[in-house]
Formats: C-alpha cells, sequence, structure tokens
C-alpha cells in the first residue's frame, strides 16, 4: 500500500513533459509587428533587441496571434523546390526557427533567414517572417523550443503589447 502511494505522489507531482529547462510563460518572447516589419525579442522582462524583417506580401499571409516555436533547424532544407540546405540558392537562409500555426508542425510558419537581404523591410514573404541571415543566426541561439511569438498589425508600441502578454517586468 505504502509503495502505490509513493508512486501515485510522484505521478501527481511529477510533470508530463520531459525533465529539463522549461521556459517560463513571458521569457522569452517575440513580438512580430507587421505593420512597421519589425520583430523585439523578449528576455528577463526587457525587449533586448529589435529586428528589421520581411513579412507577407499580402496582410492576410502571415497568420496574426500567438503561437509556440516548435522546430529549430540549421541550414534548413527547401522542399518547395528541392534546395539543400546551405546552397547560396535556399531562400531560407541559414536557420529556421518554425512556429506552429492550426497544427502544421512548424513546417509551414517560421522565422527565417534569406539570400536575399535588400528584402528586408520590405512585405514580400509567402507568410514566414524573414530576417538577415547574421539576425536570424543571433535569435537562433536566444530562442529555446517552447518560445510564444505574438504577431500583429498594429500602431501599437512593443512594450504596449508586450504588457498586454506580460513578458515585461514590472
Amino acid at each position: 500500500m505504502r509503495i502505490l502511494f509513493v508512486f501515485m505522489c510522484f505521478a501527481v507531482a511529477s510533470p508530463i513533459w520531459p525533465l529539463g529547462v522549461n521556459p517560463l510563460p513571458g521569457d522569452p518572447f517575440i513580438i512580430v509587428n507587421k505593420q512597421t516589419n519589425q520583430l523585439a525579442y523578449i528576455n528577463d522582462g526587457e525587449i533586448k533587441k529589435i529586428y528589421a524583417v520581411a513579412t507577407g506580401k499580402t496582410n492576410d499571409l502571415t497568420p496574426e496571434g500567438t503561437f509556440t516555436v516548435v522546430v529549430k533547424a540549421i541550414n534548413p532544407y527547401y522542399r518547395k523546390k528541392n534546395i539543400e540546405g546551405g546552397s547560396k540558392d535556399n531562400p531560407l537562409g541559414t536557420r529556421w526557427i518554425g512556429f506552429d500555426v492550426d497544427d502544421t508542425d512548424g513546417r509551414t510558419f517560421g522565422i527565417h533567414g534569406t539570400n536575399r537581404p535588400s528584402s528586408i523591410g520590405s512585405y514580400v514573404t509567402a507568410g514566414c517572417v524573414r530576417l538577415n541571415n547574421k539576425d536570424v543566426e543571433e535569435l537562433f541561439e536566444l530562442v529555446p523550443l517552447g518560445t510564444r511569438i505574438t504577431i500583429v498589425s498594429t500602431t501599437e508600441t512593443f512594450e504596449h503589447i508586450a504588457n498586454l502578454h506580460g513578458a515585461l517586468s514590472e
């Protein structure tokens, strides 16, 4: 009976997810503002860096809402045109940070690099968020799986949006 009690306590008190580092709510956090084509990286309760990005050719292509980073890849393979990762012809650049939208498992929408750096700041993508390779490489190292990403199109400041999501320190 005692073994059953210990097992039940362990089962109830144990996390369901694998043991290891798990991101805390709001820390780190990413906000993409399609209206300004900027991405804010927030960590430790403060905005650490703002990057210029490219977003969807039309406003509806880059989805709005709050999503979760579920996939990360170095030199991602470009499935649509069968282009190997690391190729100078690969439009995904050097990193892929995929987030789940409507059960796409992070394979359809993501933050990625580019082989066209002049496109940054423009509305040119098929729905992804595009950064310069050096910027996505930096962000890739900072963002663990499980990080929340909120995409909006607004005139509100990053501070206001982050406060709404509990990502900034008081």
